[in-house]
């Protein structure tokens, strides 16, 4: 009995699909180096004195530590102790992240991540969350990079931030209560689009933009970020 073999046009358009689904993966790690690599606000040089932030990455994701009360910025009314399991852990930082709901909520360890909850974070699909973890006293090292930045630098970035909240009719944020990793952190209900395009590490980079901070102009990645502040 011959074989079948399957139509030619059907075999076109497969071999299409492959050739796609494998340049897609290097399009977009090829755009990522070339978006971290050319710098926005290349004048930008750090102030000998300031406010001192910092920038925190597990190699994945980052965050970005502010502290609780500068001049001008007081983050007690947005994300206060009272908002974490055991307030006895408030400190004197923030560590402010951005991600999608589903990913944030059913993904607390990266064993737990499903491809279903990969591709449905890469392409919008759900709301967006804020998670904020409370520290104290955060020091230098290889996961975490200080930054000095000047008061107006800082609240031009503190702006971007509490624009990722979504607050309510009474002007306050929404948290989840109960909802987060452990006694010190909680989340938030966000806003604006996470997909792949727009990740947390973007979201990163979108606020060291907003301040003036030279970054990449595109930081998908983790290492989009941190390797320009450790140069």
């Amino acid at each position: 009995m011959p074989k079948l073999q399957p139509p030619r046009n059907l075999r076109k358009i497969l071999m299409r699909a492959i050739i796609v689904l494998l340049a897609f993966p290097l399009l977009y790690f090829g755009g990522a180096l070339i978006g971290g690599l050319i710098p926005a606000n290349p004048g930008w040089e750090q102030p000998e004195r300031g406010v001192t932030i910092f920038v925190r990455t597990n190699g994945v994701h980052t965050w970005l530590l502010l502290p609780v009360v500068t001049e001008g910025v007081d983050w007690r009314p947005l994300a206060p102790a009272a908002h974490i399991r055991d307030p006895r852990y408030a400190g004197n930082y923030l560590a402010f992240g951005y991600g999608n709901r589903e990913f944030y909520l059913n993904t607390p360890t990266w064993g737990d991540l499903s491809p279903r909850t990969a591709l449905a974070a890469a392409l919008g699909r759900g709301p967006s969350l804020v998670h904020v973890e409370h520290e104290r006293d955060p020091m230098p090292d290889e996961y975490q990079q200080p930054l000095i930045l000047t008061p107006d630098q800082y609240r031009r970035l503190a702006v971007h931030v509490r624009g990722s909240f979504e607050i309510d009719a009474h002007g306050r944020s929404r948290p989840l209560l109960g909802r987060g990793y452990g006694p010190a952190d909680v989340f938030y209900e966000g806003r604006g689009p996470y997909n792949a395009y727009r990740t947390c590490n973007e979201w990163t980079g979108e606020a060291l933009r907003t301040a003036g901070v030279r970054t990449g102009v595109w930081t998908p990645l983790s290492e989009s970020i941190m390797l320009r502040l450790g140069s």
